[in-house]
């Protein structure tokens, strides 16, 4: 059995008045890969910090193996200047295997050396994670923290990450929303729900069967004890005289059983539906439409007509336009030339990772009330912005709380709740799963399906995209962009198929030449077969020359009828033919002969 690498006993964590987690317990061991799942604003984040020696708990025990080295991602890494180590210190051989090893881990991410040297102001999102990580794969830990190690990275990069984490015999604990990469790693998945811990062996799949086994069987319990709890409760508001003649144990059962009763299961599977504001046929037209920044192309001569409900993704490697192209179709990115023509009727809504505008000063419920006070759900439906809220898994008693107190991912929900509710009939939404966790996403996605208007998503979330977008735009870079009839998932398959055909072809073009060049080395004779095809073509050849020689012949002669000439005409192209025909494979077979 594999040896534990850190058990955890009885953990607590508290901010202010409100308790993250209380009292939990769990095991990682050796070669184990284990998925954190809870709600945004629960501690996820907190708890893989309390682990990693960044932040002290308030109770509770972490007892690790002797000498574990622990690796730590963190949601949003800080990669302060590296000194490169000096001629002296070249005898510290631990030092230089840590260098040759991050060396190692920059090119596989595609990081050169001269980037990885640059302050963390010169450096984008997706660059700062990428160093980030090869520090910490560098130092060959044995426990490996992640917290949202997919943030920010490309399609390729995610599962280049997802093939190496798959293989690898480090214990990981991590965080993601990427469902895939989640599925794909992990062997283990622990829920955090209503300051608890729940462990399921298996991968996200596995999860969900056995978690609402587990909700179901729960529910069928508070349902048992509200039903005793009605005959009890009566029984405790007879009289005081009644109940002395009773045992004490049943009085203290009661309150036992009130506790059952009381509990709720807050699955919190909402089902937004808004009635979008109508949009007509025409959405927009991109006509001959470039843009480039110096020598980076990201459109050239770009043609697209978007249509009435249309749902598409958008893909692509870090740094080929993807936020661009969407920048330009809003007018915030002027384009170079071109033509981009807007329907009248489209009301854009945009969700951007840089578009988060909220004061920390403010309450909740404010940041909701400063747009509209009640929200037009459609069929005559409103909505309080409370009511609203509470959609968006913000229930009363948080909607009062100041937005500085909100996670990362709540303030993310927020902000899409705010993008939401003006009620666009056009969504753009760039790189929207960040940050949010596993169950908002799922609230987005049924929505999104079910949305009565047009969809843009920009995002590296492939099962986001796969459940979401009818097609795909892919943009390889340099101004190439592919439009591929499918979801992701469905252009990878083909992607990887015209791979593999194009290596089959190829290989089957490589050993044809071998062929050729063997059969030239050969000498090549003509076998019985051909030897009487050859000698009946000399007599072919012989009587259809002679035959076309009398057909000219009557035709100049002046002597013959119409119909004839008729005839005689029809014949000599076809005689002609047949004979070129028959002289072509003579010569082939001539020359062995």
């Amino acid at each position: 059995m594999a040896s534990p690498y850190l058990e955890i006993q009885g953990l607590t964590k508290r901010i202010g008045h409100r308790v993250l987690f209380e009292d939990i317990s769990f095991t990682i061991n050796e070669r184990e890969h284990i998925g954190l799942i809870a709600k945004n604003g629960t501690g996820k984040s907190t708890l893989l910090s309390i682990i990693a020696g960044k932040e002290g708990d308030d109770g509770g025990k972490m007892i690790f193996r002797n000498d574990l080295k622990v690796g730590y991602l963190e949601q949003t890494p800080s990669i302060p200047t590296l000194a490169l180590p000096k001629d002296e210190d070249r005898a510290d051989e631990d030092q230089m295997n840590w260098w040759i090893r991050y060396r190692q881990f920059l090119t596989q991410m595609k990081i050169s050396e001269e980037e990885s040297m640059r302050p963390e102001s010169q450096l984008s999102g997706g660059q700062i994670k990428r160093i980030a990580l090869a520090r910490v794969l560098a130092g060959e830990p044995e426990l490996l923290i992640l917290d949202e190690p997919t943030n920010h990275l490309d399609l390729e990069m995610i599962e280049w990450l997802e093939n190496m984490l798959s293989r690898s015999t480090m214990a990981i604990l991590m965080v993601t929303h990427d469902r895939y990469f989640l599925d794909r790693i992990c062997s283990s998945i622990i829920e955090m729900d209503n300051s608890r811990i729940y462990t399921y062996r298996g991968n996200y799949s596995y999860y969900l069967e056995k978690r609402q086994e587990r909700i179901d069987n729960m529910n069928a319990e508070i349902a048992r004890a509200n039903n005793l709890y009605r005959t009890e409760l009566e029984w405790m508001r007879s009289t005081p005289c009644a109940r002395s003649s009773k045992a004490r144990y049943r009085i203290e059962s009661f309150y036992e059983l009130e506790k059952v009763a009381r509990q709720r299961i807050e699955e919190r599977n909402v089902r937004l539906e808004m009635g979008g504001t109508y949009i007509g046929n025409k959405i927009f037209v991109m006509t001959d439409v470039c843009k480039s920044f110096a020598d980076r192309v990201i459109l050239r001569d770009f043609n697209y007509n978007f249509t009435r409900y249309e749902k598409l993704g958008i893909v692509g490697n870090n740094g080929t336009g993807k936020s661009t192209f969407v920048k330009m179709l809003l007018g915030v990115e002027p384009h170079d030339s071109g033509t981009i023509d807007i329907g009248e009727t489209v009301r854009f809504g945009y969700y951007s990772q840089q578009g988060m505008a909220f004061r920390d000063d403010q309450k909740v419920i404010d940041a909701v009330r400063d747009i509209a006070e009640y929200v037009d759900m459609g069929n005559g439906e409103k909505l309080s912005a409370s009511q609203f809220l509470q959609h968006f898994l913000f229930p009363p008693e948080e909607q009062f709380s100041y937005i500085y107190k909100l996670s990362g991912g709540e303030r993310r929900r927020l902000y899409l709740c705010t993008v939401l509710m003006k009620a666009p009939n056009f969504l753009i939404l760039d790189e929207p799963t960040n940050d949010l966790d596993i169950v908002t996403l799922q609230i987005l996605e049924d929505y999104l399906k079910n949305f009565r208007g047009c969809l843009i998503i920009v995002s590296h979330d492939r099962y986001f995209m796969d459940r979401v977008v009818d097609h795909t735009l892919v943009f390889h870079g340099q101004g190439e962009v592919q439009d591929f009839p499918g979801s992701y998932s469905q252009y990878r398959d083909w992607s990887e198929q015209q791979a593999k055909q194009h290596t089959e072809v190829k290989a089957q073009s490589k050993e044809q030449k071998k062929d050729d060049g063997r059969n030239q080395n050969r000498v090549r004779k003509l076998s019985f077969k051909e030897k009487q095809e050859f000698a009946q073509l000399e007599k072919d050849i012989e009587a259809l020359t002679k035959e076309r020689e009398d057909i000219n012949t009557a035709l100049c002669g002046g002597t013959t009828d119409v119909n004839e000439i008729t005839r005689l005409s029809k014949r000599l192209p076809i005689l002609n033919e047949e004979l070129d025909e028959k002289e072509m494979r003579w010569l082939e077979l001539s020359e062995f002969a």
